[in-house]
């Protein structure tokens, strides 16, 4: 091994464990936290929160926060089977000598990463369903239920994901040192065709969504949204019910597709000053152009990112510090592109606190704008049945919220709301 693939498999494993004990420190953390606040509802939701849902979400955050420590752990282990132990290599090999080189071959070698990878982590998600939500009461999928969103949900992907792979692949081969600038301009087109196509086409292969039946609340809705000048294409109610106890209401499309769809789940537990609320706060985002701003930073961290690997891909000590040996007389670029997938968030994730912050800071905006139009007391007690009813845990590890939190806990945007 040449010095500078040594240099880059030592960054490669220092960031790996680097990363693997900050993940496992902070998850600690907040298991600590919250199992040391589980017996008392802090002061200011002691009239709102019983001490029995209160112990609920610390136990089912406790749970998953473990569960989660776990799946840090398998993830880690399957990177490292994938690099430095060989699994890529060993597949990209035994496909060369199955296929020979060409484009087959290398959409054969990322169609099985990815169902490999798929099958190993299906155990994880069966548990997650089947043992954690059904216990704490959120799971109302059946097995096959579960199956059929897996199947469908495996066939949309490879209906879509295969020929924009395919293509990518085939810049990369034929349009020369630039490749990268007309990948991501393609990666952009589709990110942006899928805001459009997502709703009508794609959401509903796996739910149900029909027309807002509710004449009253559908009046109260278009009024505020009037007030906000705001246009959608529809009111749509969603059966998510059929799989979980969780509610939810969002904005869905772009440009004239968008839409708005609410949680059968959602309209059950609030009422219609409440949901008025909880849409203004959505309708927030869109005024103070959160979405337009996260698409933009989207495309410049993936014009970066296409940039890198243009670059990288080119370079023999990339392939081989990661423990993979380059084919001399066939293309390498599924090999490049799978990776750098994989080894990109060894980077990004240090960048987590600094988007939760961001992410943090927007929802506040909204609120504040959802206070503008609507009542601040609405949606601080809509909030709070949203807590209740997710189970989400009112006494965060500070620290770990920080890094990880895309919404400001409830103390804090509870006392905001209540100070505006």
């Amino acid at each position: 091994m040449d010095t500078a693939s040594f240099a880059f498999t030592a960054l490669f494993c220092a960031l790996l464990v680097v990363g693997l004990l900050v993940r496992t420190v902070l998850a600690s953390r907040q298991i600590r936290h919250v199992a040391r606040h589980r017996h008392a509802v802090p002061a200011a939701f002691s009239d709102t929160i019983s001490v029995a849902a209160h112990q609920k979400a610390a136990d089912y955050t406790i749970t998953k926060a473990r569960f989660g420590m776990l799946e840090i752990a398998l993830d880690a282990a399957l990177l490292l089977g994938w690099t430095l132990l060989g699994g890529l290599d060993w597949l990209n090999q035994w496909l060369l000598d199955a296929l020979g080189g060409g484009m087959l071959q290398q959409l054969s070698v990322m169609a099985a990463f990815v169902v490999i990878g798929g099958v190993l982590t299906l155990p994880l998600s069966w548990y997650a369903t089947f043992r954690i939500e059904e216990r704490f009461g959120f799971n109302k999928m059946t097995l096959s239920l579960w199956l059929g969103d897996l199947l469908k949900g495996s066939l949309v992907g490879a209906l879509i994901g295969l020929p924009i792979a395919a293509l990518v692949l085939w810049l990369m081969g034929a349009a020369g040192a630039t490749w990268w600038l007309w990948a991501w301009g393609v990666w952009m087109a589709f990110n942006l065709l899928a805001l459009v196509l997502y709703p009508t086409l794609i959401a509903p292969l796996f739910n149900k969504f029909e027309p807002l039946s509710d004449e009253t609340l559908k009046a109260r809705v278009n009024a505020l949204m009037q007030r906000c000048g705001f246009a959608a294409k529809g009111l749509f109610v969603m059966d998510g019910s059929k799989r979980s106890a969780h509610a939810n209401a969002y904005f869905t499309g772009f440009g004239a597709a968008k839409r708005v769809v609410f949680f059968d789940t959602l309209l059950k537990q609030l009422s219609p000053q409440e949901i008025d609320a909880v849409l203004a706060h959505e309708l927030g985002h869109y005024k103070r152009r959160h979405i337009l701003k996260r698409i933009v930073m989207m495309f410049a961290l993936s014009l970066a990112g296409f940039a890198l690997l243009g670059w990288v891909s080119s370079q023999a000590w990339f392939f081989s510090g990661l423990g993979v040996s380059p084919a001399m007389d066939a293309p390498n670029d599924a090999l490049a592109l799978l990776l750098f997938m994989m080894v990109v968030p060894l980077f990004t994730f240090f960048l987590s606190p600094l988007m939760a912050q961001l992410s943090r800071r927007h929802e506040f905006e909204a609120d504040a704008y959802a206070v503008e139009h609507t009542n601040g007391q609405d949606l601080a007690s809509a909030l709070l049945k949203l807590y209740k009813d997710n189970a989400s845990t009112l006494t965060p590890d500070p620290l770990y919220a920080r890094f990880y939190y895309s919404h400001p806990p409830a103390s804090e945007r509870l006392s905001r709301l209540q100070a505006a």
